[in-house]
């Protein structure tokens, strides 16, 4: 986007627009705008570019926000939940910075790998959806609309992944839920606390079906 980032906020109505206008955002609250701090945040910025950034110096937002100055705090919609981080060490650099927003930026559908896997596995929400398939199938751009959809109406109850089986680094999940690549793609909701779990095979993804998936799980 050609809007410079990070986007300032003065005021905590501008501060709550910003948050409340993106599935997942980024705050600055730092002491001072040309801080050391303020510029490995800017650069962090810039390794990000799909997540918005803000920053504020403002006492009375970061009062409102209940945070000290020199603090990243990544905003989530899917559960309604935030993850702090504080810059004020030497060892906290732009690098450190992006990882940690990598690891935390949970979505309505969030993308399984490596890097995501812990912040799911830290995510508020117990109960994981999986669509386990194939990316590279020409039906995939539809299946991701529909599940997204579906995604919309359990928001804050359930956490919405999407697996490739393409990944290697995905062949245990797979293997973990018993299905093998003929059987995909397939649905599988898992309860992280007692690890209950469901499977589903699909032929085709449809909204009703995964909202009929989720609903007899959760009786």
């Amino acid at each position: 986007s050609t809007t410079e980032k990070p986007v300032l906020l003065n005021s905590i109505t501008d501060a709550e627009a910003f948050i409340s206008g993106a599935e997942v955002a980024v705050i600055g609250f730092l002491q001072e705008p040309e801080s050391p701090e303020a510029s490995q945040f800017r650069l962090a910025a810039g390794r990000v570019p799909e997540v918005p950034f803000g920053l504020s110096t403002s006492p009375a937002v970061l009062s409102h926000y209940g945070v000290a100055a020199n603090t990243v705090t990544l905003f989530r919609r899917v559960d309604n939940d935030r993850r702090d981080l504080d810059i004020n060490s030497e060892d906290v650099d732009a690098e450190k910075t992006s990882r940690f927003i990598r690891i935390n930026e949970l979505r309505l559908v969030t993308e399984y790998n490596p890097v995501t896997a812990i912040g799911v596995m830290q995510s508020t929400l117990q109960l994981h959806l999986l669509l386990i398939t194939d990316k590279m199938s020409p039906k995939h751009p539809d299946r991701m609309r529909r599940y997204r959809v579906a995604a919309e109406l359990f928001k804050g109850k359930i956490l919405f992944v999407l697996v490739d089986s393409n990944l290697k680094s995905n062949e245990r999940t797979v293997s973990f839920f018993k299905l093998k690549k003929s059987q995909l793609p397939a649905l599988a909701i898992f309860h992280v606390p007692d690890e209950e779990q469901d499977v589903l095979t699909l032929d085709e993804v449809s909204v009703e079906r995964i909202q009929d998936f989720c609903n007899r799980f959760l009786q």
